[in-house]
C-alpha cells in the first residue's frame, strides 16, 4: 500500500508538468464527455421515438378498403372494396386478433351549440376504439356497450371542439346539434400526440341509423396478440386470406386493402435505434481509447525524463514493483480524474438540456408524445461502468511504461544525460 509520500512525489510531479498533464487529462475528459453526450443523445431520440408510438396501442393494426389491381375468378381489375359490420365479426374469430372496433368516417359534420356552429370530423365507433387509439378523456366518459345496443345519441367532443362551442362553460350533459340532430355530451377527449383535437366521436351503430350508415364500415381498428415480427406478420397473413375470401379477391392483392401493422413498424424502428447504440458506443469508447492512448504516449515520456531518478531508485534498493506501482498510480489518477470531470459535464449537460424541454414544452406535452426527442439522460449503471473503465483504461496505460521503467538497470539509468 502507498504511503503519503507517494501521493506528494505523485502531486509534485503533476504540477511541475501543468501543461502536459492538462492535455493529457483533457483527452480522457473529452473522450468521455463525448461518449455520455452521444448515449444521452441516442436515449433522447430513441425515448421520442418509442413516445409517439405510444400514442396509439403499440400492437395496433388499421386496415382500410381500396380497390382491385388483379383479376381474380372472372373479375376484372378496379373493383372497389366495401367492408360491412360482419367484416369485423368475421376477424374477430381470427386467431391472434384483440380487441376490434369498425370505423365509419362522416367527415366534416356541422356542430352548433346555441350561437357558436362550426364543421368538424366524426369519428362514429365501438367502445373497443379507446384501446387501439389509447384515447385519452378528460372528462366524463367514452361511448360505451349500452351506446350501442341502444343506438343512443351521445357523443364524445374533442377539446378544441368544447372549447370552441363551450368556450368555458360545462359541457358535459348538454346537448350539440350534429347535422342539425341532438346529441348529448358524455365526454371531453385528447388525441395522444396530437396539437388539433376537432375529432368527435359517437356510436358506429347510431350514425350508420340516423345518417344513412347502412351497415358499411370504412375500415377497421384493432389490436394483435403478437410479441415478435414473426407473430405479427403471421396474423397479418390470416387477416388478409379471411377478407380476401369474404371479399372475393386475390390475397397478394395489396391494392384491394390498405393494413398497417403498428407492431412490425414498432419492431423495424426499435431495431434501427438499436444498431444506432451500437455505432454510438463504437464512436464514444474509440474516442475514449484515443485519450487512453494519449495517456500512455505521455507516461512514456515520464518515464523517458526520469529515468536516472529511477536508477537511483533501484540502486538504492527500490523493488522493481515499487517503481511499477509509482507510474501506474499516477497514470490511474490522472486518468481518473480528468475522466470524472468528463462523467460529470457530459452528465449534467444532458440532464440541463432535459430540464430546459420539460420547463419549454412541460412533462405532459412529453408524456404524450409531442415530442421526438424525450429525455436524453445517462442511466447511473451506465455512467458507473464507464468510470470503472477508465480506471482499468488508466491502470493498463500506465502498465506498458512503467514495465519499461522496472527493467532499467541501475548503472544504465545512472549513466543517462
Amino acid at each position: 500500500m502507498f504511503d503519503i509520500d507517494i501521493w506528494q512525489e505523485i502531486l509534485a510531479t503533476i504540477k511541475k508538468n501543468k501543461m502536459r498533464t492538462f492535455l493529457t487529462g483533457f483527452s480522457v475528459a473529452w473522450g468521455i464527455f463525448m461518449l455520455m453526450i452521444l448515449l444521452g443523445s441516442g436515449n433522447g431520440l430513441s425515448n421520442g421515438v418509442a413516445a409517439n408510438f405510444m400514442n396509439d396501442a403499440v400492437n395496433a393494426m388499421w386496415i382500410w378498403t381500396g380497390e382491385t389491381t388483379i383479376p381474380y375468378q372472372g373479375m376484372k381489375s378496379g373493383r372497389p372494396i366495401q367492408f360491412h359490420n360482419d367484416d369485423q365479426e368475421i376477424l374477430k374469430k381470427v386467431s391472434g386478433i384483440g380487441v376490434s372496433s369498425g370505423r365509419y368516417f362522416m367527415n366534416n359534420t356541422r356542430y352548433s351549440y346555441k350561437k357558436e356552429s362550426g364543421e368538424y370530423t366524426t369519428i362514429t365507433c365501438q367502445p373497443e376504439l379507446i384501446q387501439v387509439e389509447n384515447i385519452m378523456v378528460d372528462k366524463g366518459r367514452f361511448i360505451n356497450q349500452i351506446d350501442i345496443l341502444q343506438n343512443r345519441k351521445v357523443v364524445v367532443l374533442g377539446a378544441d371542439i368544447k372549447t370552441a362551442l363551450f368556450k368555458d362553460t360545462i359541457a358535459i350533459g348538454e346537448y350539440v346539434k350534429i347535422n342539425n340532430v341532438p346529441f348529448k355530451v358524455i365526454g371531453i377527449c385528447r388525441e395522444p400526440g396530437s396539437t388539433n383535437n376537432r375529432n368527435a366521436y359517437m356510436p358506429l351503430s347510431t350514425a350508420q341509423m340516423i345518417f344513412n350508415g347502412s351497415n358499411r364500415l370504412h375500415n377497421l381498428a384493432l389490436t394483435i396478440n403478437a410479441q415478435t415480427l414473426e407473430e405479427s406478420q403471421a396474423i397479418e397473413e390470416q387477416v388478409r386470406n379471411v377478407l380476401s375470401r369474404q371479399h372475393k379477391f386475390d390475397p397478394k392483392d395489396e391494392g384491394a386493402i390498405g393494413l398497417f401493422n403498428k407492431l412490425e413498424a414498432y419492431i423495424q424502428t426499435m431495431r434501427i435505434f438499436q444498431a444506432i447504440k451500437i455505432f454510438i458506443w463504437i464512436i464514444g469508447i474509440g474516442t475514449l481509447i484515443a485519450g487512453i492512448v494519449g495517456v500512455s504516449n505521455i507516461m512514456l515520456i515520464v518515464v523517458k525524463e526520469r529515468t536516472k531518478e529511477i536508477g537511483i531508485r533501484k540502486a538504492i534498493g527500490a523493488s522493481p514493483s515499487s517503481v511499477i506501482g509509482l507510474i501506474m498510480l499516477e497514470s490511474i489518477m490522472i486518468t481518473t480524474v480528468a475522466g470524472y470531470i468528463g462523467l460529470v459535464l457530459g452528465t449534467g449537460l444532458m440532464e440541463l438540456i432535459n430540464y430546459f424541454m420539460v420547463q419549454s414544452a412541460g412533462a405532459a406535452v412529453a408524456e404524450r408524445g409531442e415530442s421526438i426527442f424525450l429525455n436524453p439522460t445517462v442511466d447511473i449503471n451506465i455512467a458507473v461502468a464507464a468510470t470503472l473503465l477508465l480506471i482499468v483504461a488508466g491502470a493498463i496505460a500506465g502498465y506498458i511504461p512503467a514495465k519499461r521503467a522496472a527493467s532499467i538497470k541501475p548503472i544504465v539509468a545512472l549513466r543517462d544525460e
